[in-house]
């Protein structure tokens, strides 16, 4: 699964806005309407939105 498509099934489980998780994950309110342009990121940044993911796992 991708991790946009995984990021969607959190902020849809706990009802969290897009630009929170990006200050969450990455201090970056913008990073998930980036992703959704087709943006590309690196190890370090996706490492850090893993680690968000699997707290709530």
């Amino acid at each position: 699964m991708s991790l946009l498509i995984r990021i969607d099934h959190y902020l849809r489980a706990t009802a969290t806005p897009a630009t929170k998780f990006g200050r969450m994950a990455v201090n970056d309110p913008r990073l998930v309407a980036d992703l959704r342009r087709g943006r590309r990121i690196g190890q370090r940044v996706r490492d850090r939105v893993e680690a968000l993911l699997g707290s709530e796992a």
